[in-house]
């Protein structure tokens, strides 16, 4: 009797049996999942996205690329002041030789493009973002620019006695921040609707996006106009977001692509190697630079040209 007691009390149906933890009925050690592993340093070197604030002016942080900004633009300044202030020349010569070529060059390209009235109006804004984008792309070639500053070092494998910063570096390049390049392609939108309207009219403009651009007889004009309609809300929203989008993404990720590859090439583990590819980084993101900038400013004159066409033109679509 006091056996079968026994056996029922350490049989698996037992309430006893039951309730003993399951871990303490198996013997052995425990299975647990690894724990993470940290970041390796190159992917704590590459660039983030979104710029560090330096400081505070009142409510306005102030990031590193918009000190870049201000150093860009004050650089544009001096060198205008310098080269136009009591220094005109009949017979130009040295910067103002160069200044003079490029202007007249530009705008010889954009009198093909647009009818003279309106290149008169897009010629300052396409030439000043011209002159400003590609100061600020280059910005990212000058040595020092994203690893001065404030921060966890990390070795350099071209210059080990350099400090990398990862946190927050003095110096961004201007166009690596969206908020720039957004801000720029939202200029362009205000003005490009503003030249749009003042020269063909409000009603002129609307006849521009959603009128029957071909001809056409009676009985067939209210089927193209119904396709020229649904033509015409594409164009509204290539005008209102796709262009503008497209300026500034392109831009943007151009520029930031280009200063990741920089900081990937230069934290190679041999030197040898990271030698090599930041020399070719380098060359080729100064032709980038230089394209991006130029790109995008013919950009805002094509598509400035698009809503203030001549009337031939118009009519030959």
């Amino acid at each position: 009797m006091v056996s079968a007691v026994s056996a029922h009390a350490q049989s698996p149906s037992s309430p006893t049996a039951a309730t003993q933890p399951v871990g303490s009925a198996v013997s052995g050690p425990t299975t647990q999942p690894p724990p993470a592993a940290p970041p390796s340093a190159e992917e704590e070197t590459l660039p983030s996205q979104t710029a560090p604030v330096l400081f505070h002016i009142g409510p306005l942080p102030v990031t590193n690329s918009i000190v870049c900004t201000w150093i860009v633009a004050a650089v544009i300044l001096v060198v205008v002041r310098a080269t136009t202030w009591k220094n005109l020349k009949e017979i130009p010569s040295g910067m103002q030789n160069v200044i003079e070529a490029l202007v007249e060059g530009w705008e010889s390209l954009m009198g093909d493009i647009l009818d003279p009235r309106v290149a008169r109006w897009v010629f300052p804004y396409a030439t000043t973002f011209f002159i400003f984008i590609v100061l600020s792309n280059y910005v990212d070639l000058i040595p020092g620019v994203g690893s001065i500053g404030v921060g966890t070092p990390v070795p350099h494998s071209l210059l080990p006695f350099a400090v990398k910063n990862v946190q927050q570096p003095f110096f961004r390049p201007p166009t690596t921040d969206a908020n720039l390049t957004v801000a720029m392609a939202g200029i362009f939108l205000v003005m490009s609707l503003y030249w749009a309207v003042r020269y063909n009219g409000f009603w002129g403009l609307i006849k521009h996006i959603f009128g029957v651009k071909m001809e056409t007889n009676k009985w067939l004009y209210p089927l193209f106009l119904l396709l020229f309609l649904f033509i015409g809300v594409m164009e509204l929203v290539s005008i209102l977001f796709a262009r503008p989008v497209a300026l500034a993404m392109r831009l943007f990720g151009n520029i930031f692509a280009g200063e990741t590859i920089l900081e990937m090439t230069f934290h190679v583990k041999s030197f040898l190697a990271s030698l090599a590819l930041s020399t070719v980084a380098y060359c080729y993101e100064t032709f980038v630079c230089l394209v991006q900038a130029f790109v995008f400013a013919l950009l805002v004159v094509a598509f400035v040209g698009t809503m203030c066409a001549h009337p031939d033109q118009e009519h030959g679509h």
